[in-house]
């Protein structure tokens, strides 16, 4: 039988049972704790009952450091993801147990993050970060009883792809403000498709140019491909410099896309990402009519039809010609 207790910070509920460890928590008011030993009672009495005292004393802020040490290195965005945690370190949440968190918190810190004019898609990569520390804690680090409040919420919906192409004498404008280097790179995203981590880690060993391929041995999907060249890549990449240190192109991503914004405002250029290449690269693509889908998936590495059709806009005034 629970006994019930007042105490200077509420209501102590303590529960003393053989074959289980001694359970107590603190509540507001005596009600409340009542009902929580009543529900403890019962899963005892049906053999539900799951040990959630180390749920209940690990903060968000402990288990985060636990994964960030465990589980964060084995992802291939680790990086991206360690600041994800630092960010949820400094939240309000951070010193509340793992057990003590519900989904109405989350919503909270969800509609917070919203007010301020934090992207959608910012805050699903978050909330991924916690629902994946709970699915650990509770299936390898012992905490079966622990649930994932994250499943309670509703994630917010994520914004509409970008549809930007290039517009008519926007990448003229660009090769005319571009350095040989840049009009380089301009030319293997347009003419391949890849990806700017792709393109910065391409190096001369695992370039043939006598077979036209470059090879890909890490992608962002992990898996590696084999991009063929156009005679217009082929010639790009014979007129660079041979790197040292064997990289195709000296630049880092934060340096490229510095570059890039500021080759877009010499050019005249507004709203135009580096990424926006990719898009418009697939689209040519296609368009061409030279390749059948799954071949242009197999060019530019998406994994699947849907993936390929976010990537690509085609052109509704393109289209109407095709029809005639």
């Amino acid at each position: 039988m629970a006994t019930i207790e007042r105490r200077p910070a509420g209501w102590r509920a303590r529960i003393r049972r053989k074959g289980y460890p001694a359970q107590s928590r603190t509540f507001d008011s005596r009600a409340e704790a009542e009902r929580w030993a009543r529900a403890m009672e019962a899963r005892m009495d049906s053999g539900q009952w799951v040990d959630l005292s180390e749920a209940q004393n690990t903060t968000l802020y402990q288990a985060l450091d636990r994964y960030r040490r465990e589980v964060t290195p084995t992802k291939k965005g680790s990086k991206q993801e360690r600041l994800r945690i630092d960010a949820w370190q400094r939240s309000d949440l951070a010193q509340r147990p793992l057990a003590s968190i519900r989904g109405m918190d989350i919503a909270e810190w969800r509609d917070a993050r919203l007010d301020e004019g934090r992207a959608p898609s910012t805050i699903r990569n978050a909330l991924t970060v916690i629902s994946h520390l709970y699915t650990i804690a509770r299936t390898e680090w012992g905490m079966e009883g622990l649930h994932n409040p994250v499943q309670d919420v509703r994630r917010p919906k994520a914004r509409q792809g970008r549809d930007r192409r290039l517009e008519p004498g926007e990448e003229e404008r660009l090769r005319k403000a571009a350095t040989a280097e840049w009009n380089a790179v301009l030319t293997m995203a347009l003419e391949t498709g890849m990806r700017r981590g792709e393109l910065l880690a391409l190096r001369w060993d695992h370039v043939d140019l006598k077979r036209r391929v470059a090879h890909l041995p890490d992608t962002k999907n992990s898996t590696a491909r084999d991009v063929p060249l156009s005679t217009a890549a082929v010639d790009a990449l014979r007129s660079l410099p041979r790197d040292i240190r064997g990289r195709v192109f000296r630049w880092t991503p934060n340096s490229l896309s510095s570059g890039w914004r500021k080759l877009c405002a010499k050019a005249g250029v507004q709203g135009l990402t580096f990424h926006d290449l990719r898009h418009e690269a697939t689209s040519r693509m296609v368009e061409r009519g030279r390749f059948n889908l799954m071949e242009v998936a197999a060019i530019t590495g998406h994994k699947t039809l849907v993936m390929l059709k976010r990537y690509t806009q085609l052109r509704a005034e393109d289209l109407a010609r095709k029809m005639d």
